[in-house]
């Protein structure tokens, strides 16, 4: 019994949560079931007003002649009652002959029915005698005649009453009326009983006609509604599965125009945007086409010359002690230039093999903190020029993932030099962290941070928060967007998160195994100390808790590999 309920419960809860999504998910449920409800509130509130007026002005009617039936049958009942001797057996016999008169016939003839219908008529007399011994003579059914309505009576007033009795038959409800009539000594009454099982019989006939004529309203109003919301919806929903189809890809899809009406307008004016998004996109598949072209062209084209340029810089170099102060100086801003050349001459290549597709990815399962080293050491330059310490959160256990271990470098190593860039002498942090599905490392400053919007921009190429910043890593705004398609490349994602004045946190987030994306991502944004003042930082580093922290060597030297089996990271100096 109780996996039945079980399973009843389970199935109601699926039901009401399909009709949920039904609900919130089709324009015309929605529109149908809004109709229905309101529809059975008004038949609803008119078959109970109509109800109320037939069944009062069945009673009304009915009152009426049962009063004027009740007035002929006292006016018989006192011509056959009157001269009665006040003898209790002599008014009992001419009750009951007054009785049998008023059943046998009516005063228009006719027999035990009147203009109200049938009738039982009871008569009862309170003769001051018989008053003394405190009984009453009647005859008919007296007992079902109610005590409220036999004391309005008895006290001179015609009333009248519904009142219902049960009998040997059933439960009978009757419409009665009570007369006084008689003389002050010879008190007597006429209580006539009048069934309304007719009446009820009509009560019902037009309850069960109201309740079928509104259940088949209801359902002709359901139909129409549903109908003329079809009418509308199918419109609407051939344009959403256009608008689907065409954001897919399918960029000549267009709708059918039929007719001249409001919806064969709005297809025609849909046919008419599709066409020229169409026209647009083409476009702008040329220029993309030709930007890239350009671009891959252009760097290749550039490499030959810049090549023999670099071979005569470096002699020039190799030969600045011998020159003036001023030649020295200029062959080394020389040569550093040419480095910035090349940066942004692999940069635009790299871009173009992105753009082209032609990129593959050499993944193989590596652990990720060696690199992470590496990374932090390609930076260690410029982050002592700048000022900055960083600061490696590493994990204790290998951090083994399946990636491109060159690609990796390369993000991180973006990453970090970005965060020195815009630390503003701050300490750097990066953390790594990983779970069973994915491997997330954040690299997280305490600078200028970005402004509302920026997080989303940061990726784009060629864009900078400040173009007229000093910067120490002379970059070439295409860092981040090479990082994010790295990223894409793995199946993970890069994301950003920064607040004016609190710095900024960028998050690497990679499967561990190629084969099994995931959407989830051991490190959360914003990070934990997303409201740590960066003015306390000034000159230490950020805690790490209880972490095994890497300090980037004053001196460079070759990476730091990780003994195996090294049950911890040490500090590097």
């Amino acid at each position: 019994m109780a996996d039945a309920g079980a399973r009843a419960v389970e199935f109601c809860r699926q039901r009401v949560a399909y009709f949920g999504e039904l609900w919130r998910r089709s324009l015309q449920v929605r529109v149908v079931v809004s109709t229905l409800a309101l529809s059975s509130a008004v038949v609803f509130v008119l078959g109970t007003l109509l109800q109320n007026q037939i069944t009062d002005r069945l009673l009304e009617t009915k009152e009426e002649a049962a009063i004027a039936a009740t007035r002929d049958s006292v006016q018989v009942a006192e011509a056959e009652l009157a001269g009665v001797n006040p003898n209790a057996d002599a008014v009992r016999a001419r009750l009951t002959s007054a009785l049998n008169q008023l059943t046998s016939s009516s005063p228009n003839g006719d027999t035990a029915n009147s203009a109200a219908g049938a009738f039982e008529p009871v008569l009862a007399s309170d003769s001051q005698a018989l008053a003394e011994t405190g009984n009453t003579i009647h005859v008919g059914q007296y007992e079902d005649v109610p005590d409220s309505l036999r004391h309005f009576v008895q006290n001179h007033q015609v009333a009248v009453q519904i009142h219902t009795v049960d009998r040997a038959s059933g439960r009978t409800t009757f419409l009665i009326v009570g007369a006084p009539f008689g003389t002050a000594n010879r008190p007597m009454q006429l209580y006539m009983l009048f069934p309304l099982t007719a009446e009820q019989r009509t009560v019902s006939v037009v309850q069960s006609t109201l309740l079928v004529g509104g259940l088949v309203l209801l359902l002709l109003l359901a139909g129409i509604a549903n109908l003329v919301t079809r009418q509308v919806v199918r419109p609407v929903r051939a344009a959403a599965q256009a608008a689907e189809r065409f954001a897919g890809g399918e960029l000549d899809e267009r709708m059918a125009v039929i007719g001249e009406d409001d919806v064969a307008k709005l297809a025609e004016s849909y046919n008419e945007m599709a066409e020229s998004i169409e026209r647009q996109i083409r476009q702008l598949e040329e220029f993309g086409t030709l930007q890239r072209r350009f671009t891959s062209d252009v760097s290749h084209e550039l490499r030959t010359p810049l090549t023999t340029v670099r071979m005569a810089a470096d002699v020039l170099h190799a030969s600045r002690e011998q020159f003036p102060p001023g030649l020295s100086r200029s062959t080394e801003l020389l040569v550093d230039e040419l480095d910035r050349f090349e940066a942004l001459l692999a940069d635009l290549l790299e871009i173009s093999r992105l753009d082209a597709g032609v990129e593959e990815l050499v993944a193989e399962q590596v652990d990720l903190r060696p690199i992470a080293v590496r990374a932090a050491r390609a930076v260690g330059t410029i982050a002592r020029t700048a000022g900055s310490e960083i600061v490696l959160d590493l994990p204790d256990e290998e951090a083994t993932a399946e990636v491109d271990a060159r690609r990796v470098e390369r993000v991180l190593r973006n990453l970090l030099a970005n965060a020195v860039d815009h630390g503003e002498g701050r300490p750097v942090r990066l953390r790594m962290a990983f779970d069973d599905e994915a491997l997330a490392v954040t690299v997280r400053d305490y600078g200028i941070g970005l402004r509302q919007g920026e997080a989303e921009l940061v990726f784009n190429r060629f864009w900078r928060a400040d173009p007229s910043r000093n910067r120490h890593t002379g970059g070439t705004g295409l860092g981040l967007a090479i990082s994010a398609e790295d990223a894409r490349l793995h199946g993970g994602r890069l994301d950003a998160w920064g607040e004016p004045r609190k710095g900024a946190c960028f998050r690497l987030t990679l499967p561990r195994r190629q084969d099994v994306p995931t959407e989830r991502t051991p490190l959360g944004l914003p990070p934990p100390d997303a409201d740590l003042d960066p003015d306390d930082l000034v000159g230490t580093a950020p805690s790490v808790g209880d972490a095994i922290r890497v300090s980037v060597p004053s001196e460079p030297e070759e990476p730091a590999q990780i003994p195996p089996p090294a049950p911890a990271w040490e500090e590097v100096r």
